[in-house]
C-alpha cells in the first residue's frame, strides 16, 4: 500500500493536569518529578480543561494570501492554459478581476513571544505576501513575515501593533518526551473553529516523513487534520514541546499518525528571529555521511545498524581539521545517539554556531570522542548573483557561483563544479524547461561554465539551440533546447 504524507494546519494547545504529581509540576516549573500512572479512577477522570483554558490565549489563527495581478496581455502560452485549465489552474476565484490570481492558506500558530512573534509553518505562507493573525479573543491583527526556513518546515511572523496583552507559550523539553506520554492539540481542523485533541507519544525521532530536511519528528496520536499545521503540541505541564507539521493519510482526514518538530528544533528557529536575521544558519561540518546496513554493521562489529558512516570529507573542512576519516563510524553527537543521517543532520543542527561538538566514534575496533569545531560554511567566493532575463531556457532562474555555503544552503556536494541554481520563478520559461533549485549548469553547448559571468556572457545572445548539461546530484543530465 502506499504511503501518502500531508501537510497540515493545527492551532497550538497546551495540556492538562491529570494527577497530583501533575500539580506539583505546575506548582514548580524547574523541579522534575517522577512520572507516575493514575493512582485511583477519580485521578481518571480528572479533566484536561485547566490547562486548556490556560494555553488558549496563546493559539491563533494564521491567514495567509497571495494576490498575482497580471496585465492584461497575455503570450500564446498563458492564453493556451487560461482557455483549457482555467484561471489560477481552476478558474477564477470569486471576486477576482481577469488576470488576477490570488492563493489563499488557513493554519495556526503560537505565541512565542510578548512583542508579538509568532511561530508556524513554512508551508502555510510559503508564497503568501498578505499574513493575518486571529486571536482566540477574536481580534485580527495584520502581521509580517520575519523569517522563512523551509528546511525545517518552520516560519516566524509577528503581529503590527499589538494592543497588549498577548500571552506567550512557554518552551517544554522535547528531549525528556517519552512514547506514551500524554499530550494535546489544539487548533482549527477543517476550518471549523478551535477545536482540541488528546492523545500520547506513540513513537520518537521519526526520520522517514519527508515533509523537511531536518526530520526527527515526535508522533503522535492526537487527531490533527488540515487547519491544524503550525500549531501546538503540549504536554501536561501545559508547555510547547512541538508544532505540527504533518499527518500519515490516505484520504486527507486523520488516521491517529500525526507528526511534530520537537520543541528544540523549534526554539533554535525564533532564537534566531529574536535576533533580527531573516535566515537560519546552521553548523558546517563538511562531511558526507550515509546509512549504516546490517552487512556494515555486522563488518565492524556491531550487534545492530546504528550511528552513520563517514563517505567523504571537504578539504579544509571542520571534519577534515577534527581528524575524521573516511569510514569512521559516528556513533553519537554530545552523548545522544543516532541512528541514521536524519537524525545525525538534526543532532548536529542543533549546535549553533560557536564552541565545539563531540562526536562519539568507531574507528576499526576502537571506540573514542573526537571534537568538531562549530561555524558556519564559508563563502569562498562572492556569489555574483544573477537573474536571468534574456531569452534562454534560464529566463527566470537565479544563479550563484558555488562555494560551501551556497552548497549548505541548497544540500548541494561540494566541491562540484558549475554554477548553482538557487531559486527559479514559477510558470517561468526555466521551470517550463525543468530547472530545479540546487542544479549545477556545468556546460552550455560545450562550453565549460565556472561562474555566474560565463553563464551571463553565453545567453547574452538568442541562439537557435541550447545544449544544456547539468549535474543534479550527482548526476549529469544533458538537454536540447529550441530558440
Amino acid at each position: 500500500m502506499p504511503r501518502s504524507f500531508r501537510l497540515i494546519v493545527p492551532l497550538l494547545v497546551p495540556l492538562l493536569v491529570a494527577s497530583p504529581a501533575t500539580a506539583q509540576m505546575m506548582k514548580s516549573p524547574d523541579a522534575a518529578p517522577e512520572k507516575t500512572a493514575p493512582q485511583s479512577k477519580g485521578q481518571v477522570q480528572l479533566s484536561f480543561a485547566p490547562v486548556v483554558k490556560r494555553a488558549a490565549p496563546s493559539v491563533v489563527n494564521v491567514y495567509a494570501s497571495h494576490v498575482d495581478t497580471r496585465g492584461q496581455s497575455r503570450s500564446a502560452m498563458d492564453e493556451f492554459m487560461r482557455r483549457f485549465f482555467g484561471e489560477n489552474g481552476g478558474g477564477r476565484g470569486r471576486g477576482g478581476a481577469p488576470g488576477e490570481r490570488a492563493q489563499k492558506s488557513l493554519g495556526s500558530g503560537v505565541i512565542v513571544d510578548e512583542s508579538g512573534l509568532v511561530i508556524t509553518n513554512n508551508h502555510v505562507i510559503e508564497n503568501m505576501n498578505e499574513v493575518r493573525v486571529a486571536l482566540a479573543d477574536r481580534r485580527e491583527f495584520e502581521a509580517t513575515i520575519v523569517l522563512r526556513d523551509p528546511r525545517t518546515d518552520l516560519a516566524v511572523v509577528k503581529i503590527k501593533n499589538p494592543a497588549g496583552g498577548l500571552i506567550p507559550m512557554a518552551f517544554g523539553d522535547s528531549e525528556s518526551l517519552e512514547v506514551g506520554d500524554f499530550v494535546m492539540a489544539i487548533g482549527n481542523p477543517f476550518g471549523v473553529g478551535q477545536t482540541v485533541t488528546q492523545g500520547i507519544v506513540s513513537a520518537l525521532a521519526r526520520t522517514q516523513v519527508g515533509s523537511s530536511d531536518y526530520q526527527f519528528f515526535i508522533q503522535t496520536d492526537a487527531a490533527i487534520n488540515p487547519g491544524n499545521s503550525g500549531g501546538a503540541l503540549v504536554d501536561l505541564q501545559g508547555q510547547l514541546v512541538g508544532i505540527n507539521t504533518a499527518i500519515y493519510s490516505q484520504s486527507g482526514g486523520s488516521h491517529g499518525i500525526g507528526f511534530a518538530i520537537p520543541a528544540s528544533m523549534v526554539r533554535a528557529v525564533v532564537e534566531t528571529a529574536k535576533g533580527g536575521a531573516t535566515a537560519v544558519r546552521r553548523p558546517w561540518l563538511g562531511a558526507r555521511v550515509q546509512s549504516v546496513t546490517p552487512d556494515i554493521a555486522e563488518s565492524m562489529g556491531l550487534d545492530h545498524p546504528t550511528g552513520v558512516l563517514v563517505a567523504s570529507l571537504q578539504p579544509k573542512s571542520p571534519a577534515e581539521e577534527a581528524g575524521l576519516k573516511r569510514g569512521d563510524l559516528i556513533l553519537t553527537v554530545d552523548g545522544k545517539i543516532v541512528d541514521d543521517p536524519e537524525a545525525f543532520g538534526y543532532r548536529f543542527a542543533l549546535k549553533g554556531l560557536t564552541g565545539q561538538t563531540k562526536f562519539g566514534i568507531l574507528r576499526g575496533t576502537g571506540r573514542t570522542t573526537v571534537p568538531v569545531k562549530l561555524g558556519p560554511a564559508p563563502e569562498t567566493r562572492p556569489r555574483d548573483t544573477l537573474k536571468v532575463r534574456t531569452r534562454s531556457p534560464f529566463l527566470g532562474a537565479t544563479l550563484v557561483n558555488t562555494s560551501p555555503a551556497v552548497a549548505e544552503e541548497l544540500q548541494a556536494d561540494f566541491p562540484a563544479e558549475g554554477v548553482a541554481v538557487s531559486a527559479v520563478d514559477e510558470g517561468s520559461v526555466a521551470a517550463r524547461a525543468g530547472l530545479q533549485k540546487g542544479d549545477m549548469i556545468v556546460a552550455i553547448n560545450g562550453a565549460p561554465i565556472a561562474t555566474t559571468k560565463d553563464l551571463e556572457r553565453v545567453t547574452r545572445n538568442s541562439l537557435s539551440m541550447w545544449e544544456v548539461s547539468i549535474n543534479r546530484g550527482g548526476e549529469v543530465l544533458t538537454s536540447v533546447f529550441g530558440g
